[in-house]
């Protein structure tokens, strides 16, 4: 791998860290914040969990179509599904900030095994899309550097962990969903 392709790389990785730190930092802080409680005249916002949880499950065919689409060497198309993803989950949290500003959080009222089940779930979904967010970024910036061999190294990490994110996203709205009021 050429030096150029290296340092190309390596101009994203402040970025990458800052970006890292930024989003769950502004996430979790944003998440606190209801606009109604603070005075504001918004009306909540209850129609966007159907949707989100609809844009994850359209991320994970995406992703499963990019992987699809790169082992069968079109690349191309796996590079314009991979910008995709990207969009759809910027998208999604955009949507998902948007919803815990002007509305209440839902509690899940499942009894018994099922309670664990969500709850095993959704602290998963929820420390991994943290955990997500850099790897995403690296991929990205490997493959716009070039970086094939090092971006094909860390896809096969990033890869499984989003489809995990995406899929259980979909699975925690299914799960809470009957106890949205």
């Amino acid at each position: 791998m050429g030096n150029t392709n290296l340092q190309a790389e390596k101009k994203y990785n402040k970025l990458i860290v800052i970006l890292s730190i930024v989003i769950p930092i502004a996430v979790a802080a944003l998440f606190g914040i209801n606009l109604r409680e603070l005075g504001f005249d918004v009306e909540p916002l209850t129609f966007l969990p159907p949707i989100y949880a609809a844009i994850n499950a359209v991320t994970a065919v995406v992703l499963l179509i990019a992987f699809w689409a790169i082992k069968g060497k079109r690349i191309k198309l796996h590079e314009r599904l991979m910008k995709f993803a990207i969009f759809l989950s910027v998208l999604f949290l955009l949507m998902y900030v948007a919803y815990h500003m002007t509305s209440d959080s839902t509690k899940f009222g499942g009894e018994g095994a099922i309670k664990y089940f969500y709850y095993f779930i959704l602290i998963t979904h929820i420390l991994l899309s943290i955990i997500i967010i850099p790897f995403v970024l690296i991929t990205y910036v490997r493959a716009i550097a070039k970086n094939f061999d090092r971006h094909k190294k860390i896809a096969r990490i990033t890869f499984p962990l989003w489809l995990y994110v995406a899929i259980t996203g979909v699975i925690v709205y299914v799960m809470i969903s009957p106890y949205y009021v």
